[in-house]
């Protein structure tokens, strides 16, 4: 089995994490390894590594380098190229690794995988998970596991602006910035970054009544940072969806809220279904998988997970 490596340097600067996996990588030659700093080499890595036949990717980053992988893969109107993506827990943010079972060691996780390559046995680490399509208009077509609006959007903001540049702005900086939201949320103390927003929500082709939220997200993923699950849908879909309206009701809800369970009456403000496509018109920003895109007055936004991915635990 072909093997490509991809490793995002990002602004020159690997992670200690990822500078682990490389060393590993550096006594398996027979493995194609590209080191990129820019989105641009890293769509003329994944070109590469389609033209070699690579048969299974790992992933050397965080949720924005799966998430380019993955934009580029799918969204390819031209090449047939499916490798098997195994991501390693080696970015700021590695929500989607997490969520797909990879190791907290990248280097251990990258040695499992090349031993079960070289033992005939990585049919065992394979799973399949759906992909979110979002379509973003004229920010165009992006293939990720994780969509957020509102607060989501703002807390990412904050972020950047209050934690030094590296690490600091992955896990650690969004746990923070989402305590100090969900604590604001529950004292009612609105406004800046909680400011509501309209948005215009239809799921499965069934508008939502229109209403005000600080937050709409959509994922294919189990889990969330900080081992949150923010949705409950019994439906069979493949996105989970969840909006808060402003001013929902009471710290109870909220939590059973971040934990997965319902709110304690159905009119208290939290909705969350599992489906098959939303359709968004707002003006704010939005992130897909940490990656940011800015407000645009009068935005249609589709989301969908009609394709389905294997994944290699790493």
């Amino acid at each position: 089995m072909r093997i490509g490596v991809l490793t995002n340097l990002r602004a020159g600067r690997v992670s200690p994490a990822a500078l682990r996996a490389q060393q590993v990588m550096a006594q398996h030659r027979d493995a194609l390894h590209r080191e990129t700093r820019s989105s641009l080499e890293v769509e003329a890595a994944l070109s590469d590594f389609a033209t070699a036949g690579v048969e299974l990717l790992v992933i050397n980053g965080g949720d924005g380098s799966l998430q380019r992988a993955l934009t580029h893969i799918l969204g390819s109107q031209t090449s047939e190229w499916r490798p098997l993506l195994a991501p390693l827990r080696a970015g700021r943010t590695n929500t989607s690794a997490l969520s797909l079972g990879a190791d907290r060691n990248p280097a251990r996780g990258l040695t499992a995988i090349l031993q079960a390559v070289r033992g005939g046995v990585v049919g065992e680490r394979v799973h399949q998970r759906p992909v979110m399509r979002a379509d973003l208009g004229s920010d165009g077509v992006q293939y990720g596991m994780f969509f957020g609006a509102g607060m989501l959007y703002a807390a990412i903001n904050v972020t950047h602006e209050k934690f030094p540049d590296g690490r600091a702005q992955g896990h650690l900086g969004a746990s923070l910035t989402t305590a100090a939201l969900v604590a604001r949320t529950v004292l009612g103390r609105y406004g800046g970054v909680l400011s509501p927003e309209k948005v215009q929500v239809a799921i499965d082709g069934e508008p939502v009544q229109p209403r005000e939220f600080l937050m709409v997200m959509a994922t294919t993923l189990d889990r969330l940072f900080l081992r949150m699950r923010p949705f409950w849908g019994i439906e069979e879909g493949p996105l989970r969806f969840t909006t808060v309206a402003a001013r929902p009701r009471g710290l109870r809800n909220v939590m059973r809220m971040l934990r997965g369970r319902p709110p304690s009456r159905p009119d208290e403000g939290y909705i969350s279904h599992n489906v098959e496509k939303v359709v968004l018109g707002l003006d704010g920003g939005m992130t897909v998988d940490g990656e940011l895109f800015g407000p645009q007055p009068g935005r249609t936004v589709e989301l969908s997970a009609e394709q389905r991915v294997s994944f290699v635990r790493g």
